[in-house]
């Protein structure tokens, strides 16, 4: 790495705060190579774009205008989107134009997606992460991971104890709202560590904290993890009970909530295990040992002191939140799922709505009443990451419109009856590939929502038990990690500046791969063990 104008010294906390979804070229450091490679990219896609939409449009395919038009326009905002020819939101954003100017659907009906729970999930927990990381607590977090028993010997250690917390915790928590609450803990640990490599001079003291691979690692950990332990139960992720309820429409089966967990404990640990392999391997960090880190977070937290009335006052806010957060899943362990406590409390406690109270918390909690002073200004606010919000957004638009359209029907059954799917083996390996495929644009509940469907009636056309295709096609909903908008955890991690585009696709696709072979060799020996699938 170049050590050019080491007088200018990176202020590691102000560029991790300072976080952005999109950055031009002249708002990074580049090497002369990468900046090349960033300019080609980015002059493709520019051009590719509306080639493909336009080439895609004129085919003579025959399938109803709608879907053909919805298509075209979706394979033009992928390009966009890999190419980060504009930025990324505004790709998303320019489709959902086309779409309504093209007449796919009423402007109305396309823009209804901006008032989906999910968005709100994001402008809370995102405001809550602010009052995190602009009042420290986020980094007291980060002290307290970092000083766990043999984990802060090593940068390993960190990203793989971290990903173990997050695994644990989604099983029971959605996996938005937990990487949304521990997204302030991973820039608080990749502060630490960028800190840590800045004195010991591996970076140059102008150095971009954004673009290094441990804090790629980190982050991206923090995201697939998520979806790794969400499949650990019935109520880990919507597409967990999306997928079983239709499963138990369609057979009249039902899988126990213990059920759930014995099938699934085995290939979630072997999930977590390849993963840390692929993060680790395909981000490996600049330091791999961190000896001496004990000395120096000593010093760090001395220097913070107790904590201050606006950090007391962070986390009443944030223990509150994920209070509620936990609620629903404590309830269906105690209650169980099918119990009309678990429904009640679940549709109450919405996430979305759970997180913008949380972050409403944070501007009536004072730190200085004579003053009428607050925990967080509505200038704060104005800073949190809309651009990760508009993105996600434009997302759940298209998911909606490849449901409403009947475009993904008409590619899962064209598909199945070309290649004439007849054993149980061959639908499953097509419900997987199938579900990781939709999984990459649109969100992991719309992919169940619509493969499951597919998958049930192309078994049963086939004289096969649905079973295993459609729990195995629920599970591989949960994959698809390639872009941020195929979950909101990518696109909350995204939304950090930590993870390029490039990254995360070249990270994802690996993941998706052994994932989806994980899922096709061991689902349905679980399913066995259990004692499912038989009727």
């Amino acid at each position: 790495m170049t050590t050019e104008n080491q007088g200018d010294r990176t202020d590691v906390d102000k560029a991790l705060l300072g976080h952005t979804t999109y950055r031009s070229l002249g708002e990074q450091q580049l090497s002369p190579a990468e900046e090349r490679f960033e300019k080609g990219r980015r002059t493709i896609g520019l051009f590719l774009a509306p080639l493909i939409t336009i080439v895609f449009l004129a085919l003579p395919i025959d399938i109803p205008p709608d879907q053909q038009t919805l298509a075209g326009v979706l394979l033009g905002v992928i390009v966009l989107w890999v190419t980060e020819a504009v930025p990324i939101p505004i790709g998303g954003l320019l489709g959902v134009a086309i779409v309504v100017f093209l007449g796919v659907a009423p402007a109305d009906e396309v823009l209804a997606a901006f008032g989906s729970s999910t968005i709100f999930t994001f402008i809370g927990a995102f405001i809550l992460a602010q009052a995190m990381l602009e009042h420290g607590v986020a980094r007291r977090f980060a002290f307290r991971i970092l000083t766990l028993p043999r984990v802060g010997q090593s940068t390993t250690g960190v990203i793989v104890a971290f990903g173990a917390i997050t695994c644990g915790l989604s099983a029971f928590v959605s996996n938005t709202a937990t990487v949304a609450m521990l997204l302030p803990t991973a820039l608080g640990i990749l502060g630490v560590i960028a800190k840590l490599m800045q004195r010991r001079g591996v970076v140059a003291e102008n150095f971009d904290p954004l673009r290094v691979r441990v804090g790629a690692a980190i982050m991206l950990m923090l995201a697939y993890s998520a979806s790794v332990g969400g499949l650990l139960t019935p109520v880990g992720s919507p597409p967990n009970l999306i997928g079983r309820g239709l499963i138990e429409e369609a057979t009249g089966e039902r899988i126990s909530f213990g059920q759930w967990m014995v099938m699934a404990l085995p290939i979630c640990l072997l999930m977590f295990i390849a993963l840390a392999i692929i993060l680790l391997r395909i981000n490996k960090p600049e330091i791999r040992r961190i000896e001496g880190v004990a000395d120096y977070l000593a010093e760090q937290r001395a220097e913070m002191g107790p904590l201050s009335r606006a950090e007391k006052n962070t986390l009443i806010a944030f223990g509150v939140t994920v209070t509620l957060w936990i609620l629903p899943g404590i309830v269906a362990v105690i209650a169980g799922n099918d119990s009309d406590l678990y429904g009640t409390i679940s549709d109450r406690l919405d996430e979305g709505m759970v997180a913008v109270f949380g972050a409403a918390l944070l501007y009536l909690l004072p730190t200085d009443w004579e003053n009428r002073e607050f925990t967080l200004t509505w200038r704060d606010a104005a800073e949190i990451d809309w651009g990760t919000i508009v993105l996600f957004g434009s997302g759940i638009i298209f998911g909606s419109l490849l449901a409403d359209t009947g475009l993904a029907e008409t590619i899962g059954t064209s598909v199945a009856d070309s290649l004439g799917l007849t054993s149980v083996v061959a639908i499953t390996v097509f419900a997987v590939l199938l579900a990781i495929a939709v999984s990459e644009t649109t969100s992991n509940t719309a992919s169940a929502a619509v493969v499951v469907p597919i998958v049930i009636p192309v078994a049963l056309a086939a004289g096969v038990n649905p079973f295993v295709p459609a729990l195995a096609a629920t599970f591989a909903a949960s994959f698809g990690f390639m872009l941020p908008v195929s979950t909101p955890q990518n696109a909350v991690v995204y939304g950090s500046g930590a993870v390029r585009i490039t990254t995360m696709i070249r990270s994802g696709i690996t993941f998706d791969i052994v994932g989806a072979i994980l899922i096709i060799v061991f689902l349905p020996l679980m399913i066995a063990v259990v004692g499912l699938g038989g009727g």
